[in-house]
């Protein structure tokens, strides 16, 4: 038995690997998402928190 040229190896473990990721590509894009959307848990305030004057200090600040 006479062993296979080194180019022969080379092209079959990288037509291998090739073939690993095609299939792996494939499986994912064609099953749908099972997971849900990521949603955020507090929905954003329609009114931006009020700041008071700078003139002014307010209750309990230290400036």
């Amino acid at each position: 038995m006479n062993p296979l040229p080194d180019r022969t190896v080379i092209v079959g473990i990288l037509a291998t690997l090739g073939l690993v990721f095609a299939l792996i590509f494939w499986t994912v894009r064609l099953s749908p998402s099972t997971e849900p959307p990521m949603l955020w848990k507090e929905q954003p305030t329609l009114k931006a928190p009020q700041k008071a004057p700078s003139g002014l200090s307010q209750p309990g600040s230290l400036i």
